[in-house]
């Protein structure tokens, strides 16, 4: 194979050469010419969501879930009790990882097949006044639903609470618009949707919120508040921060620009989504999500009822054909996942179908229909 495989996963993503290639120069972490190029990242991503003012964006090193916990640290008080919207496994880490550093976390569920209620969110905080934030999974990748951010944002606001949103699969795909949407914390990633490598997350924050929340995270190294001071006084990162990954980053926002913004990457994430979903339903799969609720970011698939199907042995055939699928985070129905995003297009897509069919009838498997 003279290729990469493909990433068909919710990241890390393939990337492009240019963002590949940017990574091979190295940078002092106190060089003027990093603390520059920190500062432009800073800038065009506080610029996409559209929050120059209001909001400041704080990177972290490590993946998203470390920025997730930093921003759960940092903006609960010790005494805070988070209500997690729960309709997916993402929603299920946030709320444990709340309750391992030492904030009360309380779960409201919702079937993993559908969106999360705004309407079941306002009699949850109405009735327990207890209540100081609420966490909400944008994009819950552990199926591709998506849940209704501004309806859920307009309910906290009314209700005086603040609101953190994990929107890692969604930030520069999805239009987030933080002077429409009120926000205390937006959380994403370097390796998403805006196609950079992985090993920073970033954290939108509204000042005013941040300006109160000294002292609050338990940890040294995970203190938003801490890091944004220190950024703000020097340029500089407080530890050493990943500088290929910055670089990287850098270059694929570049890119994004080019594009077209986030409506340009959107359009085709949607056309992959598109392109995907019609391709697999030719070969007998079927979705696990109602189309009125899929994120044109990771489609869930139904597995083969073929009783010698194995996930492992599927995934092992994809690979061959250089395609990386993505196994099921559902416990009651098997699953296995297939992602829209990355620096990739309906072209691949459509190569992505072949290597499945491909991959099924070196199996043996004359369809990909689910069990009734």
């Amino acid at each position: 194979m003279d290729r990469d495989p493909i990433l068909l996963t919710p990241g890390p993503l393939t990337t492009t050469l240019r963002t590949k290639l940017a990574m091979l120069r190295d940078w002092g972490s106190w060089d003027t010419g990093f603390i520059e190029l920190t500062a432009r990242v800073r800038e065009r991503l506080l610029a996409i969501v559209g929050a120059p003012d209001t909001h400041t964006v704080v990177p972290l090193q490590g993946s998203g879930t470390f920025s997730v916990e930093a921003a759960v640290a940092t903006l609960v008080p010790r005494t805070g009790h988070v209500l997690v919207l729960d309709n997916g496994a993402y929603c299920k880490r946030a709320a444990r990882l709340a309750t391992l550093m030492g904030r009360r976390a309380t779960l409201l569920p919702f079937p993993e097949d559908q969106p999360v209620s705004p309407v079941a969110l306002d009699a949850a905080l109405s009735a327990d006044p207890g209540i100081t934030h609420v966490m909400l999974i944008h994009c819950e990748t552990g199926t591709g639903v998506l849940n209704p951010l501004a309806e859920v944002a307009r309910v906290c606001e009314r209700q005086g609470r603040g609101l953190i949103v994990d929107a890692m699969s969604s930030f520069a795909a999805l239009p987030i618009d933080a002077r429409e949407i009120r926000f205390d914390a937006l959380i994403a990633a370097s390796g998403k949707c805006l196609e950079g490598v992985p090993g920073m997350g970033f954290v939108f924050l509204r000042k005013a919120v941040l300006a109160q929340c000294a002292g609050h995270s338990q940890s040294l190294a995970m203190d938003l508040h801490d890091q944004w001071q220190y950024l703000e006084k020097t340029g500089q990162w407080r530890f050493t921060p990943p500088t290929h990954v910055v670089a990287a980053l850098a270059e694929a926002i570049a890119q994004f620009d080019e594009e077209g913004g986030q409506p340009a990457r959107l359009a085709r994430y949607d056309d992959n989504c598109r392109t995907l979903i019609a391709g697999m339903r030719a070969l007998g799969f079927q979705p696990f999500l109602d189309a009125r609720w899929q994120a044109p970011v990771i489609v869930t698939f139904h597995a083969p009822a073929h009783p010698v199907y194995d996930f492992r042995r599927f995934y092992e055939a994809a690979r061959a054909q250089g395609f990386i699928l993505y196994p099921g985070k559902l416990t009651e129905v098997e699953t296995f996942r297939v992602g829209c995003i990355g620096a990739i297009g309906a072209n691949e897509m459509r190569q992505a179908v072949a290597a499945v069919a491909r991959a099924l009838d070196v199996m043996g498997i004359d369809s990909g229909a689910p069990a009734r």
